[in-house]
Order: structure tokens, then C-alpha cells, then sequence
């Protein structure tokens, strides 16, 4: 329905810019041109998000969803910029521009805006809770996370980013109508676009950042690795934690891999119980995938390892029965 709305009044807001004269019309109409192709992206990530995965795709499609967020960011950051340009020249030659028209234009467009961004606040949180099935040794159990705060779809807010930022764009052109219709003042015009961009360029910024720390593998936001290693060191039958990594898959779906050191005469049993425990009190922090390593103090690999509780990756394979790869 969004996707329609916004195609259908692109249309008629480009024709009214060009028979205005109005940049902040056809910023606003180019702008809505990137909503259309991001929410027909948006809804095409989803479609692929939920194919299963495969022998190539061990975790499915779900990150197809961030790479398309950050092309939406991407797009909105080009949009700003282009908006910048054509208002630099419109500073230096203003047009003549008819106000009345631009008025009416802006001001359907704003209402239009408000419908779809309304329409898109409903879906740009991911309400449904994650559910992961459990086999070890004692069937299979589905858990679901705990976490009252429902986590926001990077995708989802992308778009919604872009709608929002083409509503406050509509405002801008009304506004810069009135003041032509009132004082005269023909480079409100520009002055309108550059608002809009710089609020464009922000909202790109955002969402390309927070698109490169998940495809980057960055520690989830609201998750300390400082609190993951006190949870699972809480449990009596932990001694230490090393080779801690949390990230995201997608939005709002957190993973994490870790190695648990124990006594050495820890049964397997013990160690299957063990491993339910912790996976179930790292979903209270949010973390819902979980591969945890046990191995005892007397393990090759423990005794390589320093108290740190991460570890840096190098291109040097490591000789003996370390980690390949792991310097610490």
C-alpha cells in the first residue's frame, strides 16, 4: 500500500515541480523516487530474509536485508548531496517560481507523506519474538526471548527514514511558498532544499553507519561484552571465558560464540546441562543464537590463550596447538 502511494504521487509532484519551477518540489519529488525504490527493496529484502538456509548459506538470507538498508542509506546520502548542488546554483540565479502551485503540491504531498509514514510506524519494529529450537540430549525445546523491548528492523527503518524525511520535506516547500507568497522572498526556495538535504544526509549517515557495524560483525548496540562474560562466569561451574564474539545476523537477531572453561572432569551430561544453562540466561540479554566451546584448563588451546577476552585474527597461522589465525 505504501509502496503504490508514494509511486502514484512521485508522478504528480515531479509534474508540479516542473510547471512550478520549484526545487524544493523537485528535491522532494526525487526524493520520493528513492522511497518508492527503497520500499519496493525493503519489501523484496523480506521475501528473500526468509528463505531457509542452505549448504552455501548457513545462516540463510536474513543479512540480505542490512546490505539493502545500507544501499537505501547510501541513496538518501547522494540524494542530499545532489540537493546541495542544485541549491548553490539557485542562490546564484533564483527562477521564477509559481507559489500557489507549489502550495498546493507541497501541501497534498505532505498529507500523503503523513498517511504512508503513519502507515510504515506500524511495521518499523519487528514485533515478533525469536524462537530457536534446542536438541541436547533432552529433545527439543523452543525458547523465546524474554526481552520486553521489541528490536528495530535496520531495514525497515531505512524506509521509514526516507518517508519521514520526504514528510519534512513537503513541510519545508510549504513553508518556503508562504514566505514567497508573503514577502517575496524568491531564495526561501533554496534555502527550503538545503533544510531538507541536511535532514536527509543525517538520516542516510545513521542508517549507513549502523548497517557497516552489523556487516562488520560489531558487537550488537545495548549488548557489553563486559555483561555477557559476568553472566556466564555467574554460573559456579565456569571458571573463565575467552574467545568471546557477539554480533548480529540481522536486526534484532543476536549470536554468539565463546569458549568456557571447566573442570576437567566434567562429563559430557554435565557439560550438554551446562551449555542449556548458559544459553538460556544469555537470552535475557538478548542473544538468541549461541555456540559455546567447552574445553578444560588442561585443553591445548586454553593454554595458549591470555586472559583476554577477545582475541585479534591475523593472516599467521601459529604453530603447535593453537588457535590458526588467533594471536593473543
Amino acid at each position: 500500500m505504501s509502496f503504490l502511494i508514494i509511486t502514484g504521487y512521485m508522478f504528480v509532484e515531479a509534474i508540479g515541480g516542473w510547471l512550478t519551477g520549484s526545487l524544493a518540489l523537485l528535491s522532494d519529488a526525487g526524493h520520493m523516487l528513492s522511497d518508492a525504490i527503497a520500499l519496493g527493496a525493503t519489501l523484496m529484502a523480506f521475501k528473500i530474509g526468509e528463505k531457509a538456509a542452505t549448504h552455501q548459506k548457513t545462516f540463510g538470507y536474513k543479512r540480505f536485508e542490512i546490505l539493502v538498508a545500507s544501499v537505501n542509506g547510501a541513496t538518501l546520502v547522494i540524494i542530499a548531496l545532489m540537493i546541495f548542488y542544485e541549491a548553490i546554483k539557485r542562490f546564484n540565479s533564483p527562477p521564477d517560481i509559481a507559489t500557489q502551485g507549489m502550495l498546493i503540491v507541497a501541501t497534498i504531498g505532505m498529507l500523503v507523506n503523513i498517511l504512508v509514514a503513519w502507515l510504515m510506524h506500524r511495521g518499523s519494529r519487528s514485533g515478533d519474538t525469536h524462537s530457536h529450537d534446542h536438541g541436547a540430549n533432552q529433545g527439543t525445546e523452543t525458547v523465546k526471548t524474554s526481552d520486553d523491548k521489541e528490536p528495530v528492523n535496520l531495514n525497515m527503518q531505512s524506509a521509514y527514514l526516507h518517508v519521514l524525511s520526504d514528510l519534512m520535506g513537503s513541510v519545508a516547500a510549504i513553508i518556503a511558498a508562504l514566505l514567497m507568497m508573503s514577502f517575496g522572498w524568491v531564495w526561501a526556495d533554496a534555502v527550503a532544499s538545503v533544510i531538507v538535504a541536511i535532514l536527509i544526509l543525517f538520516s542516510g549517515y545513521r542508517v549507513v553507519r549502523d548497517s557497516v557495524h552489523i556487516l562488520m560483525e560489531g558487537t550488537p548496540e545495548g549488548i557489553s561484552l563486559g555483561n555477557v562474560e559476568e553472566k556466564l562466569i555467574a554460573h559456579p561451574q565456569v571458571q573463565k571465558i575467552h574467545d568471546l564474539h557477539v554480533w548480529s545476523i540481522t536486526s534484532g537477531l543476536n549470536a554468539l560464540s565463546c569458549h568456557v572453561v571447566v573442570d576437567g572432569e566434567m562429563s559430557i551430561r554435565e557439560s550438554s546441562i551446562l551449555i542449556g544453562n548458559l544459553e538460556q540466561s544469555l537470552l535475557e540479554l538478548g542473544i538468541h543464537h549461541a555456540t559455546i566451546q567447552v574445553e578444560s584448563s588442561s585443553h591445548p588451546q586454553t593454554k595458549t590463550h591470555s586472559d583476554s577476552l577477545v582475541c585479534n585474527i591475523s593472516e599467521q597461522a601459529v604453530k603447535g596447538n593453537s588457535h590458526i589465525g588467533h594471536n593473543h
